[in-house]
């Protein structure tokens, strides 16, 4: 973006998106006191625009508007500026995005939300272009009409601006009854019915990828055995890996597709979206077996590998869309280009698999995909085996990364997030857990300890860490993902300093954000600044929101360590928020995986037995490669290595010194077994080994 030679406040922020505006010309304040306090002094309405570093929208209002002079004497003169950053504020923008629903009937990023001097909010939209355009007003005419009404007719504002605030209180109370079986049985119909047949995903596009939907449908498989709830799952994964919101040069997924192929992505690449796909595609595996699963997961690990790790092992936030201006130019090809890299054996082979032509599927270049290829025909037609088919595909992919990575680079987001960090620690326990693969185990820890080290400070979680600043105290989401982080790190290894931490943060979580007057979690924490209103969110976006991950987690751990008091907290959600998901349940297919686990049938499995012992080994690994949401798995070499963490398992016995498996049902436990293969019997697993 072009420079003005004189910063302004953002100067000395450390979030990337807030640099991004530090030399407009408009002069922004952060979110804080000082910004209001100015508002009030001088009697100006507040314009508080919220966005983050790698939306496309974003950059292009601020070189239409911020960038502009006109704008910013305008903006300078008649308001306050304030930059708000929401992957370090969701407090604020979920409370401002919330208002921009229910007074335009839609929301997106850039926010820009007009409010008074006491954050009351009169008038909101997103996007809006210099000048009026695409059925949009113009942004000068707005700031305009805004600051006429502010000055000549201000009670009319304030009564908008009362009426707004009182429309954001929190109306989430318990209701007789609780969600249960049906409710769930109500969500996959409702996800059944709005599943696109022909290309997988949901609903119409711009298609999200949603893999808690994913993740919802399999365990509803898992429960009822239903194929259609399984073939929904697959078809949308192999739609997904097949199109161009799977990168197939450098790997890892796009935000989103614009259209409903899953062709044509928007090209911004969010740690999130790779994290929880990451799971899926593991998950699916479990289930199905199928190795192209195995194949994509252990790409998304080496992408983020490769480009979105930290030389400290945490992770970055995201990847822009934009190179040099210009959406997807990083990411795309002419056919002359992947001809004159590839040369006329490689290049032709190339172009047929990944559908390239000369007219191009984007602005005249080409996306590489998959969508309309069909591998045996090409095999026939080749006479190429498949190992050999895969062999020159391979040197072809290396050949046009290395060729890539002389372009110029997309802005990165370098910001590590303590919510985001923890999905992907997550995902990459759950892969090295059934994969067996120790190095994604690894990685896992470092980023973990990266967290603990930098941003929980006094056992106070936080949300972002850049270039040695802490930065916002953590939200319910950082508390809950972070939970869910431990347990399968726990899960892939066995190491009971997990579930103990584990146990430690939802303590904290409970004092921070349960409401002891309602139930469910606050938004912010009780230590939190005070905003409008102190929000209870339960509906899942783009990632599972935090009542969802807490009510999951509160369910595993409680059944881990025998505490019944945290199963008390999850049923006592299902009343809280019964009837705002019962109303639209798919939009809620994360926390409706915590109704599920309650209705299924559960077993506990505690296994004791050293590490190295065959037995135990073939038994744990037996377990991990396969999807079985109804088991709770408890491990470790002696019983009193769970003492303090797991008392009722505690009080077990290993036999005669050997591999010792208990299966319970609901804390009640049979005649423990030192058989192992009586025990797999039992528990209908195998080893795929």
């Amino acid at each position: 973006m072009p420079n003005n030679s004189k910063p302004n406040s953002l100067i000395t922020e450390k979030s990337p998106y807030l640099l991004q505006h530090a030399h407009n010309p408009v002069n922004w304040h952060p979110w804080g006191k000082e910004a209001f306090e100015k508002a009030k002094r001088e009697n100006k309405p507040v314009l508080v625009s919220i966005g983050y570093s790698t939306c496309h929208w974003c950059h292009v209002m601020a070189h239409e508007s911020f960038e502009d002079e006109e704008i910013a004497g305008m903006l300078n003169d008649k308001f306050i500026a304030i930059k708000v950053d929401r992957e370090e504020r969701p407090d604020v923008d979920s409370v401002y995005m919330r208002i921009c629903q229910l007074m335009t009937g839609q929301g997106g990023w850039p926010l820009n939300v007009f409010v008074t001097p006491d954050q009351k909010p009169f008038y909101a939209g997103t996007y809006f272009p210099k000048t009026s355009k695409f059925n949009r007003p113009g942004f000068i005419d707005v700031l305009e009409h805004l600051s006429e009404t502010f000055a000549n007719d201000r009670q009319h504002v304030e009564d908008i601006a009362e009426n707004a605030a009182a429309h954001l209180e929190v109306k989430v109370h318990p209701t007789e009854g609780m969600l249960g079986e049906q409710a769930v049985h109500d969500t996959y119909r409702q996800l059944a019915g709005g599943f696109d047949t022909v290309y997988g995903g949901f609903g119409q596009a711009p298609k999200f990828p949603m893999p808690h939907m994913l993740m919802f449908l399999l365990r509803y498989y898992s429960y009822t055995g239903k194929e259609q709830a399984l073939a929904g799952v697959t078809k949308t994964l192999d739609g997904m890996a097949n199109g161009g919101i799977f990168d197939h040069i450098g790997y890892g997924f796009a935000r989103y597709s614009t259209d409903n192929e899953w062709l044509v992505p928007h090209f911004e690449k969010m740690l999130y979206d790779n994290a929880l796909l990451l799971t899926a595609y593991t998950e699916a595996y479990q289930v199905t077996g199928n190795e192209r699963y195995k194949q994509i997961a252990m790409q998304i690990v080496m992408f983020i590998q490769r480009e979105m790790t930290h030389e400290d092992g945490s992770f970055f936030s995201a990847l822009d869309a934009d190179t040099e201006g210009r959406e997807g130019k990083y990411y795309i090809w002419s056919k002359k280009e992947i001809m004159n890299l590839l040369g006329d054996e490689l290049g032709p082979l190339y172009c047929k698999v990944y559908n390239i032509t000369d007219q191009g599927n984007f602005e005249g270049e080409n996306i590489p995909h998959l969508i309309f290829t069909r591998r045996e025909a090409i095999l026939e037609e080749t006479g190429l085996t498949g190992h050999e088919l895969a062999e020159r595909l391979e040197e072809a992919r290396t050949k046009l990364l290395e060729a890539r990575e002389n372009r110029s680079y997309p802005h990165t987001d370098d910001k590590v997030l303590t919510s985001w960090n923890a999905l992907m620690i997550t995902g990459l326990a759950k892969a090295a857990k059934v994969f067996h693969e120790p190095d994604f185990l690894s990685m896992a820890e470092t980023a973990i300890r990266f967290l603990e080290r930098h941003l929980m400070p006094d056992g106070r979680v936080m949300v972002r860490y850049r270039e040695g600043e802490v930065k916002n105290k953590g939200f319910i989401d950082d508390y809950a993902f972070l939970i869910w982080a431990y347990l399968e790190l726990y899960e892939a290894g066995f190491n009971p300093s997990y579930l103990q931490k584990a146990k430690t943060l939802c303590t904290s979580m409970l004092e921070l954000f349960w409401d002891e007057r309602h139930g469910g979690f606050f938004f912010t924490g009780n230590d939190a600044e005070t905003l409008l209103v102190r929000e209870k969110e339960v509906y899942d976006g783009a990632v599972p929101s935090g009542n969802s991950a807490a009510a999951v987690q509160l369910l595993r751990l409680g059944r881990l360590t025998g505490d019944i008091s945290l199963i008390e907290k999850a049923e006592a959600m299902f009343s809280v928020f019964k009837r705002e998901i019962e109303a639209y349940p798919s939009s809620n297919a994360f926390f409706m995986q915590s109704v599920l686990a309650h209705t299924m049938p559960q077993k506990e499995i505690v296994v004791f037995g050293r590490k190295d012992d065959p037995d135990r080994k073939r038994f744990i690994e037996a377990l991990q490669e396969h999807f079985t949401p109804a088991y709770t798995i408890l491990a470790a070499e002696h019983p009193e290595e769970l003492a303090g963490i797991s008392d009722f398992a505690a009080g077990y016995q290993m036999i005669d010194g050997r591999t010792t498996v208990y299966i319970c049902e609901n804390f009640a436990c049979r005649r423990p077994t030192t058989d192992i293969d009586e025990a797999m019997n039992t528990l209908q697993i195998s080893s795929r080994a």
